[in-house]
């Protein structure tokens, strides 16, 4: 069974099984207040302008994080860093109950964001830290895969409850699950979340030391280049698809839900199945493979007859997509030394979320004069640009660990002090964890 190693994870990693349980719980809290955020907006004031208000308020701290602040990630702890953006979540989900106004929801929703925009780097850069590496690609897997779900159950379970009981309740639930997340966090020792204290040269030249990373680093250089170009296809999926539920399939509301519903089934699917493909073929062939089967699929969906084959073409492109996102994380925590994992993860989530943002406003002025359908195809074209970038920029990986960090200036001063730091205090670490003279190593793909 494919995830018989995956549960066995659970059991044989305590410190991961606690990490896993609190972003489930978070996640999930998550997604079912989402739907209600926007509902209370929405019927405070009738208006689409105010929606995009809460958007920007949910991912704009997340920009400016990644740009400004990364390198705290880095340099504070991880797991105080988790446990104060838990308890900073809660307190908002706590105080929406006996808010009126939709000013106020928004400034609470960036609070949110802000407390979000420091948990999800941190924990990625920590997750590596808790298992063994052969084992990442499985750990990754369970993150995504209940991440998935928790999209696909929390908006269904959040409009139930916004429809029985008001927006109150989910609120509530949602802060128990943040408070429940902090619990959790609080019982993994600290130094397993970070195997190297961060060297810090000043802030802002912390700031331009991640920069060079990403910059120089062929594995991050990698991620950021093909899934920014992903992105774009994901926004030209995502705007117009009311549009093409609606309008071209004439499908209606429950349509629209069936769709939704088929994509966050095919990426669950996915992301679940990922470590079988990888383990087959190989991350660098996996990677580019995962971003066509998303052209191939949007492409078909786009010309479907009808809703159901539209759903299942749409669960097949998303199949595809969880395949690249386990390939993403992978390259991301492998190509990053622990010492600047979170100031990287957190400066590629900001560029990913400019992308985004940039993408949706052209998408949607494109929906207003080609339709739902053709936006779908020309989504297919961008997937499909997207992994012949993959293609050629995989096989420039190397396979195997580079004896110096591929890394100009700066970064490399900063890899070469923390490896004589580690040769002086004579340390020694598990195979999860890589020395700092490897850690800007192009990143062993398995292929």
């Amino acid at each position: 069974m494919p995830g018989h190693g995956r549960l066995n994870l659970l059991r044989r990693a305590p410190e991961f099984r606690l990490l896993f349980f609190a972003a489930a719980g978070s996640a999930t809290g998550t997604y079912l207040a989402a739907i209600v955020l926007s509902v209370s907006i929405y019927d405070r004031t009738g208006s689409g302008r105010w929606l995009a208000a809460l958007l920007i308020a949910d991912f704009l701290p997340i920009v400016v994080i990644g740009l400004t602040l990364g390198p705290l990630i880095d340099r504070l702890s991880r797991r105080r860093l988790m446990i104060a953006a838990d308890i900073a979540r809660a307190v908002v989900f706590c105080a929406l109950p006996f808010v009126d106004t939709a000013v106020v929801i928004i400034a609470l929703a960036g609070i949110n964001g802000v407390a979000t925009g420091f948990f999800r780097p941190a924990v990625y850069a920590g997750l590596p830290n808790l298992v063994d590496d052969e084992d990442l690609t499985e750990a990754n897997s369970l993150f995504a895969t209940v991440e998935n779900l928790a999209w696909m159950i929390g908006p269904v379970v959040g409009g139930a409850i916004l429809a029985l009981q008001g927006a109150a309740l989910a609120y509530w639930i949602n802060a128990v699950t943040f408070l429940v997340s902090a619990l959790l966090l609080s019982r993994i020792p600290a130094r397993k979340l970070q195997s190297e204290e961060s060297l810090s040269r000043g802030h802002w030249t912390d700031v331009r030391d991640g920069v060079g990373l990403v910059r120089t680093s062929k594995a991050l250089l990698t991620v950021l280049v093909v899934w920014n170009v992903v992105l774009l296809g994901n926004a030209a999926v995502n705007v117009p698809e009311v549009v093409f539920a609606k309008e071209s399939l004439g499908a209606g509301n429950v349509g629209l839900g069936i769709l939704i519903g088929a994509t966050g089934l095919g990426l669950t699917l996915g992301s679940f199945f990922a470590p079988v493909a990888i383990g087959s073929i190989g991350l660098r062939r996996t990677y580019p493979l995962g971003i066509a089967i998303m052209s191939v699929g949007y492409a078909a969906a786009s010309v479907a007859p009808s809703l159901w084959m539209a759903a299942a073409c749409a669960a097949v492109a998303t199949f595809g997509n969880g395949f690249a996102l386990i390939c993403n994380q992978l390259l991301v925590q492998r190509g990053a030394p622990d010492a600047m994992r979170g100031r990287a993860l957190a400066l590629l989530f900001s560029t990913f979320y400019v992308t985004l943002g940039i993408g949706m406003a052209a998408a949607g002025l494109l929906t207003d004069v080609v339709g739902g359908r053709r936006m779908w195809a020309i989504a297919a074209g961008v997937y499909l640009v997207g992994s012949v970038v993959a293609l050629a920029m995989t096989r420039r990986l190397q396979v195997g660990v580079a004896p110096e960090p591929a890394v100009e200036g700066a970064p490399r001063l900063l890899f070469r002090e923390l490896a004589e730091r580690r040769r002086d205090d004579g340390a020694t670490e598990p195979s999860s964890r890589r020395d700092a003279a490897d850690a800007g190593e192009a990143v062993s793909t398995g292929a």
